[in-house]
């Protein structure tokens, strides 16, 4: 009896110090994350004199091979226009576009020693990041350029097209953290921009360069589970 006392006391003993072993260190995370976001769009480098901005949103899915290495899946639809009456050209137009990206995110926390300085701590959520994307325009109007009609020439366009582009953005994720010292959920603030390859954006085919888009999101993550460790401390 005395013996089955003294071992069941040290496997309760031996369990409490390792459970509380791990919520001292806070070295663990979740590998998946799901989340949204909402921001707001200019077509930054377009064929147009004027640029308005407009409303989109996304849902991702991100795979944390650390908690500051992330690799996100976007997908995004939202609104594109520009142009005005009121300018030489008199050139509009409205892009009703629908976008897939995948991105490598590098928060700064898996670079720099955060543990002894509260500044340090603060940057290690600030991020870059980086893909590849597949962009569907549904260009759905589009006036003619006034000048150019005028010398009976018109631009040509398609009002579907596909092309790729490469997302390039700059960020900061705010962590939250459960009781057990876990990010289980994030605040994504970022801007990007998103290099077009093609001339298709705005629905005219003109100018030196092609077309590009920039963004202001919000976004929120959720942890869902594949709970592992990392090698550093991640909340202070």
């Amino acid at each position: 009896m005395i013996k089955l006392i003294l071992k069941t006391s040290f496997i309760i003993l031996l369990c409490s110090v390792s459970f509380l072993a791990k919520a001292q260190i806070g070295f663990d995370y979740a590998q998946y994350d799901v989340g949204f976001a909402a921001g707001i769009n200019q077509a930054s480098s377009a064929d147009v004199q004027t640029l308005k901005t407009t409303p989109s949103i996304n849902l991702n899915f991100t795979y944390n091979q650390s908690p500051y290495i992330n690799y996100v899946f976007n997908v995004e639809v939202g609104r594109l226009k520009g142009g005005s009456p009121n300018t030489s050209t008199q050139r509009q137009f409205e892009n009703h576009f629908s976008a897939y990206s995948f991105r490598v995110q590098v928060q700064a926390g898996e670079l720099i020693d955060y543990s002894q300085s509260a500044i340090a701590n603060a940057f290690k959520n600030l991020y870059l990041s980086s893909g590849l994307g597949y962009i569907n325009n549904n260009v759905v109007s589009r006036t003619d350029d006034v000048l150019l009609l005028e010398q009976g020439q018109v631009l040509p366009y398609e009002p579907k097209t596909n092309e790729i582009f490469i997302p390039v953005r700059l960020g900061y994720e705010f962590k939250f953290f459960n009781s057990y010292n876990q990010p289980s959920v994030k605040i994504d603030l970022g801007y990007q921009y998103n290099f077009i390859m093609g001339d298709n954006l705005d629905g005219y085919v003109a100018g030196a360069h092609n077309d590009a888009y920039s963004q202001f999101t919000i976004g929120f993550k959720f942890a869902i589970g594949g709970v592992t460790s990392y090698r550093k401390q991640i909340h202070y």
